[in-house]
């Protein structure tokens, strides 16, 4: 909920889901303010019009990674402490996969289907519905997907470990793809609305 803080103990465990809940409204406030609960803003990553999603959340995640990587090396915290999971490869490009699909589809992710609920929209109040029959689903039906879950089992791993090198030159890696990232989003966003058909471009047509 809280990064680095409550492993490093620098949080006492009371006010871990206090905090974790504040920052939730926050984000959410955030995502409703920014657009990001609206479907065509969120579709128009995967059909090339609108490049804002891709920006945020590689801008959110290079600022994190700097973030922490300049406060381990000052000695401000000891980031082997902070948890993340264990990685299962193969499961994961299965799930990412059937998310990505669903986003396609509901113009929405788990995250701003929430924040879309809380102001009311019906489509997310679907989407939810959705999510949770996902969730029930496989709960009861793990036995067919246990196997599933597991498989490509790497343990727990990072990108620099994975490739064999350094954290400080994975970080420059990814500033410099998320920068080229950006181009040729932007690139591509521009194309699309000079070449695509409008509704009204379909209509003269008599298409």
């Amino acid at each position: 909920m809280t990064g680095p803080l409550y492993p490093q103990e620098l949080l006492n465990p009371e006010y871990n889901l206090l905090i974790g809940f504040l920052i939730g409204i926050g984000f959410g406030f955030l995502l409703e303010a920014s657009g990001f609960t609206n479907t065509r803003k969120l579709a128009g990553v995967f059909y090339g019009y609108d490049t804002t999603v891709i920006k945020v959340f590689f801008t959110a995640a290079l600022t994190a990674l700097i973030g922490l990587f300049f406060m381990h090396h000052l000695g401000w915290i000891d980031i082997y402490k902070t948890f993340y999971p264990k990685t299962f490869w193969i499961a994961t490009l299965v799930g990412g996969g059937i998310m990505g699909l669903g986003f396609v589809i509901g113009g929405f992710c788990p995250g701003t289907s929430l924040s879309a609920a809380s102001t009311g929209k019906i489509d997310a109040w679907a989407f939810l519905a959705g999510v949770f029959l996902g969730i029930f689903g496989f709960i009861f039906t793990y036995d067919l997907w246990k196997d599933l879950r597991v498989a490509g089992k790497m343990g727990v791993v990072n990108f620099p470990q994975w490739l064999g090198i350094r954290e400080g030159l994975w970080i420059f890696l990814f500033t410099a793809m998320a920068v080229v990232s950006y181009v040729l989003y932007d690139k591509w966003a521009d194309w699309w609305k000079k070449n695509r058909l409008t509704r009204e471009d379909i209509d003269d047509l008599g298409l």
